[in-house]
């Protein structure tokens, strides 16, 4: 009995160790998520084989896993300080849509480690959006060239940050912020800008207004014009016997003939 006493405690210490070494042989990876496997008695960081995947995956207990969140992601940073081309300050509000490639996670992991946002994307995102930036003056940031400068920061993150193990999916520039008193007068040169456009539009609208006119008035002058030389004595005359001819046949209307009139027409007194 004795000597089964002495031997419970090894046992269960023998017990509890095994279970432990058990236990940490399953790392539970999450949606979203890939696992980065650390061998010990290996080589270390394991950048030749594929990441951990989601669920329950079994390692050797003395190995490590560094897990990390491969969903998109996004990082804003707000009133950037950058220059204008003229050496203005700008002040910016951009967003960036990132995530790592999971195929090249591990060496991610060995080179620049679970901090790659402010090792890799951020000092990027500033030094491309201050080089960009730079290339306008702030009335082009203002208003014409915002979708420009945002298609420019992305392709030039892009082209920096792709040899680092990061993806790139968007750039959006929220907000661009000029001192005030450039803004003011930007505005104010887009509004008189605005009304100037207003004028020429209303002044061609009025000249469009008078061709129309005279072109209307040509067209009755040239039909007049052919009309009275179409019109001669014998025709005019011809006309009014016609209409003498209808009145006569009306019968609502007394007609009474006295003589003749000019031209030999007869000369018609109605009821009234």
């Amino acid at each position: 009995m004795e000597k089964l006493q002495k031997l419970g405690l090894p046992v269960l210490v023998g017990g509890l160790i095994l279970f432990i070494l058990v236990a940490k042989s399953f790392v539970n990876i999450g949606y979203g998520e890939a696992g980065v496997l650390f061998k010990t008695f290996g080589n270390g960081v394991v950048t030749d084989e594929p990441p951990l995947g989601e669920g329950l995956n079994i390692v050797m207990p003395w190995n490590t896993v560094y897990v990390y969140n491969v969903k998109q992601q996004e990082v804003f940073e707000s009133k950037m300080q950058v220059l204008s081309s003229n050496g203005l300050d700008i002040s910016l509000d951009i967003s960036v849509l990132y995530q790592p490639k999971i195929a090249e996670l591990g060496l991610l992991h060995q080179t620049k480690g679970s901090n790659y946002l402010n090792v890799v994307i951020i000092p990027s995102l500033r030094a491309v959006a201050r080089s960009v930036v730079g290339q306008y003056t702030p009335e082009q940031l203002y208003s014409t060239k915002r979708d420009a400068i945002q298609n420019e920061i992305f392709e030039q993150l892009v082209e920096d940050v792709e040899s680092q193990h990061v993806q790139i999916n968007s750039v959006l520039v929220r907000d661009v912020t000029l001192p005030p008193n450039i803004k003011a007068a930007i505005e104010r040169k887009l509004t008189q800008e605005q009304e100037s456009l207003e004028y020429v539009f209303r002044l061609e609208k009025a000249r469009q207004e008078a061709e129309k006119l005279r072109i209307d008035a040509q067209g009755k002058a040239n039909a007049n014009r052919i009309l009275n030389s179409s019109l001669t004595a014998n025709i005019l005359r011809d006309k009014g016997i016609e209409a003498t001819l209808k009145l006569s046949q009306s019968p609502n209307t007394k007609t009474v003939i006295i003589g003749s009139g000019e031209d030999g027409l007869p000369i018609i007194l109605g009821n009234q």
